[in-house]
């Protein structure tokens, strides 16, 4: 039978412990409800971009009557597949990517700024780098969610038909997860590195060349003939979200499996120790 010491002993261990697990979920839940009074305006955020591609390019080009000059994406279609088919698993990346930097470091340009609101939430009984943490994995909620809605788009928008299945469920899900949590460690290093006037800027001078440069609108494959560009864009994580959604969802070439979760979470670790770093050198020094 335990003693009272021991059992007093048991209750300070598990105490912490469950003080914390109730203030994470609690900032957790917090987000969530301003995520559902914002819900509008964040699907609108999450379908204009994907959408504005796919009817571009999988809708409008397809039926240009000009010949392939008019029309760059009759060749560059999957095996089996139209170019919807490429594009699809790029788009999702770019979904997942653009809400986790928009859910961590657009909020926090304003927590930081001059009104110091992110005070607030350092006051609950959480350690400062459990904060950073719980924004990484709300900001992943968001991403999943916004890879879950443009996934349908590809069904209603392209004029040729999208060869997309889930061909492993378990890559499938391992691969959603780490980009999501990667993106939100993007969105926690970017938000912590830049001053709150030039946030901004990062949509111009990152977000964009990294997007482009990504493999989002390409498989990795298809840049062959740039053997140097081939190889630097392998800096990128964009690339192994979009290649490892390419893997699991469709037929196209793709990078090999356990390159594209080795460097997914090599991202991760990464941007989520520099990410955590940054928060704690702007919150305590």
């Amino acid at each position: 039978m335990a003693t009272t010491t021991q059992v007093r002993e048991v209750r300070e261990v598990r105490t912490p412990s469950m003080s914390y697990a109730r203030a994470f979920m609690g900032l957790f839940l917090r987000d969530l409800h301003v995520l559902r009074r914002q819900l509008g305006a964040f699907l609108v955020r999450v379908i204009m971009n994907p959408l504005l591609f796919l009817f571009v390019f999988t809708f409008v080009m397809p039926h240009m009557t000009n010949g392939a000059a008019m029309n760059p994406t009759a060749q560059m279609g999957a095996a089996g597949g139209g170019f919807g088919t490429v594009l699809l698993p790029g788009l999702m990346a770019v979904a997942i990517m653009f809400s986790g930097i928009a859910a961590v470091a657009l909020p926090l340009a304003q927590e930081f700024g001059i009104t110091r609101e992110i005070d607030d939430r350092v006051m609950c009984p959480l350690p400062v780098a459990a904060v950073a943490i719980q924004k990484i994995c709300f900001s992943a909620i968001q991403s999943m969610i916004a890879a879950a809605v443009v996934f349908p788009l590809a069904y209603y928008v392209p004029s040729t038909p999208v060869l997309a299945h889930v061909n492993n469920w378990p890559f499938f899900i391992a691969v959603l997860v780490l980009a999501s949590l990667t993106a939100g460690a993007l969105g926690l290093t970017i938000g912590t590195a830049v001053s709150p006037s030039q946030i901004g800027l990062i949509f111009g001078v990152v977000v964009m060349p990294i997007t482009f440069l990504g493999c989002v609108y390409y498989p990795w494959e298809a840049l062959k003939p740039l053997k140097w560009l081939q190889r630097g864009v392998l800096i990128n994580p964009i690339v192994y979200m979009s290649e490892g959604l390419r893997a699991s969802l469709t037929p196209t070439a793709h990078m090999p499996d356990w390159l594209i979760l080795l460097m997914l979470s090599f991202f991760l670790v990464l941007l989520s120790w520099l990410g955590i770093k940054g928060f704690l050198r702007r919150v305590i020094g």
